[in-house]
């Protein structure tokens, strides 16, 4: 079996600014195997078949182990604070901290609205909550929360574009729920607390449990509940994200899309896999960034040593 290799997912160049590369990493990067990719980076870790990032579904199934044979919507606890120019969503899911007694006492009045609808709800984690959807239930686009996160509530709603039935639908049961979780005694104790109240919800991630989920990486780390899930379905070892590089069994997946610290990048990550792919146990490092750009960096690129060194990763 030969030596794995780590694929560092990172975001667009022009994330890190004007930030200089080492020395060392400048002369790697122009020595390297260089690609311009096409596609969402993510779907070079993960083949998911039908295509599609059916995230509700996957992490359902971690949290409760009951996915199959339905149609899932998340429907997470949210804090929406209005301004002068209508709404925003300023925090969801993990952010607002709630508990599993709180997240129980906050879902418990929106099960009338939901379960009239034929969309029953619950809350089997408390940042996670779930919409099971009745089999080819039409559904409008949704946005992820964290596309939407600061932005105007309203740009966002379901269906924002137009006025298509489905959309007014779920526009009419997020203004219901607002009004029944604005009204939720639990609030004035939350903020009271200092804590942000709950009182909005975010529909996101539909789908049904993908038919196939592989990947070539025996593990996965990322601090995305999506990434983390389907890498589950697909018998990956998934974990949070560590604040360093540390080496672990098999091929490896490493998500640093948050990442603008090009200094911190290259202490914590980069130097020790260098050390290891110059010591022969690591096949490759491969560079990632979500605008295309691709660096596979491996041990007897040396030989090119007239390339010039690079100073930045910007293009």
């Amino acid at each position: 079996m030969g030596a794995p290799h780590v694929t560092l997912l990172l975001p667009e160049r022009e994330r890190y600014g004007g930030q200089r590369l080492s020395e060392d990493l400048g002369r790697r990067l122009a020595r390297a195997d260089r690609s311009q990719r096409t596609g969402d980076a993510l779907a070079r870790v993960l083949d998911v078949l039908p295509r599609g990032w059916p995230v509700a579904a996957a992490t359902r199934q971690r949290d409760a182990g009951d996915a199959a044979h339905a149609a899932w919507l998340r429907a997470d606890p949210a804090y929406v604070r209005p301004d002068i120019n209508g709404a925003r969503l300023l925090a969801y899911g993990q952010a607002l901290h709630l508990d599993a007694a709180e997240a129980a006492e906050f879902v418990r009045p929106l099960k009338p609205l939901f379960g009239d609808a034929g969309f029953p709800i619950d809350a089997p984690a408390p940042s996670r909550w779930y919409l099971r959807l009745p089999a080819g239930a039409r559904l409008p686009a949704f946005d992820s929360p964290e596309t939407a996160l600061g932005a105007d509530l309203f740009e966002h709603l379901p269906d924002a574009a137009d006025a298509s039935a489905e959309g007014r639908r779920w526009r009419a049961l997020l203004s219901e729920a607002q009004v029944l979780l604005h009204n939720h005694p639990r609030n004035a104790q939350r903020i009271a607390a200092g804590l942000a109240p709950v009182n909005s919800l975010w529909f996101w991630g539909a789908g049904v449990l993908p038919d196939h989920v592989r990947s070539d990486y025996a593990r996965i780390c990322s601090d995305d509940e999506a990434l983390t899930a389907l890498g589950a379905l697909a018998g990956a070892a998934v974990a949070g994200l560590p604040p360093r590089w540390a080496a672990g069994e098999g091929s490896t997946a490493i998500d640093l899309r948050r990442s603008r610290d090009l200094d911190a990048l290259q202490r914590d990550w980069l130097a020790p896999l260098c050390a290891q792919l110059d010591a022969g146990e690591l096949a490759r490092i491969e560079l990632d960034f979500a605008d295309g750009s691709a660096y596979a960096l491996a041990r007897g690129q040396g030989w090119r040593f007239w390339r010039r060194p690079l100073r930045s990763p910007q293009p």
